[in-house]
């Protein structure tokens, strides 16, 4: 059995990435924490650090334990929000983040079915590219990812679950109602463009649509990330951008922009989350996630 007081003195000294300065994160002594890391490597008969002149490194068995620990704090610390939400009748608190265009596709419908099963509740949503969201699960800083899905395995320690097929679509403002109902890709080079930067698999797939009408990517282009911005400089330009149905689907609704249907767009897009492998859901992630699976068969 670990001691959780060594564990907490071993995950403040990969945090200050030196015995010193986790002996300061921590206000002990030095000598304190050293003796603590040598009797929990003693304990699990392994070497967690390589020490050197220049400072300390973790093994392949300290990263490991530098993964747990950190899950583990992350544990202790939503087991005290939970009980304070739970004195004042709120359920949570459940972290989740996403890629921009998979939380829009996914969360706000997935959020409304949660109250109406679930009540009042606490939730966190954080955005990040694609190689951020992984780190946050393997550390415990959140239980589900909203990402694109299909297009890759995800890491060893992740598992993948699709919920949901968008299709590709032109999407342009009123600047643009001259275009017809369906184009080529090649037919519109010439104009303006806002397009993602983040290299992940949304940008991925969009760079799939011009390689499959045979032309570059444009050069004439507005690189952005924010989804609401990408849809405002639409909207108040002759700029055009390519988004799933679903993520431009407000705007839509309201005629503020429109949707020309692209040629080449013969695949769809396909939106869900990654979790850890084999680990256990809190009991408002589990219930979001449940939603997320019978919606999908709906």
């Amino acid at each position: 059995m670990i001691d959780p007081r060594a564990l907490k003195t071993f995950l403040a000294v990969c945090r200050a990435n030196s015995i010193s300065g986790g002996a300061r994160l921590l206000n002990i002594s030095q000598p304190s924490v050293s003796n603590a890391i040598a009797q929990l490597e003693q304990s699990l008969g392994v070497h967690l650090f390589e020490r050197s002149r220049t400072g300390i490194a973790l093994t392949a068995e300290g990263q490991v334990l530098f993964r747990r620990a950190e899950a583990m704090d992350g544990l202790l610390r939503d087991t005290e929000e939970e009980l304070r939400l739970a004195r004042n009748g709120l359920a949570g608190p459940l972290r989740v983040g996403g890629t921009p265009g998979a939380l829009v596709s996914l969360l706000p419908r997935t959020i409304r079915l949660l109250e109406e099963k679930v009540g009042r509740f606490a939730l966190h949503v954080v955005e990040k590219p694609d190689h951020e969201l992984a780190a946050l699960l393997l550390r415990g800083e959140i239980e589900l990812a909203f990402v694109t899905t299909g297009l890759e395995e995800p890491p060893e320690e992740l598992e993948e679950h699709m919920f949901s097929r968008d299709a590709f679509a032109l999407i342009v403002g009123r600047a643009n109602d001259h275009l017809p109902a369906e184009v080529s890709l090649r037919d519109v080079m010439a104009m303006q463009w806002v397009l993602p930067e983040a290299i992940g698999a949304f940008r991925r797939q969009i760079d799939a649509l011009f390689m499959a009408a045979g032309v570059a990517v444009p050069q004439d282009c507005i690189r952005c990330d924010s989804l609401l911005t990408t849809k405002a400089i639409v909207r108040g330009s002759n700029r055009m951008t390519i988004l799933p149905m679903q993520v431009a689907a407000a705007e839509l609704s309201i005629g503020v922009l429109r949707a020309v249907s692209i040629r080449e767009a013969v695949f769809q897009r396909s939106v869900g989350v990654r979790k850890v492998k084999g680990a256990r859901l809190s009991r408002l992630g589990q219930q979001l996630f449940d939603i997320l699976v019978h919606s999908s068969k709906l």
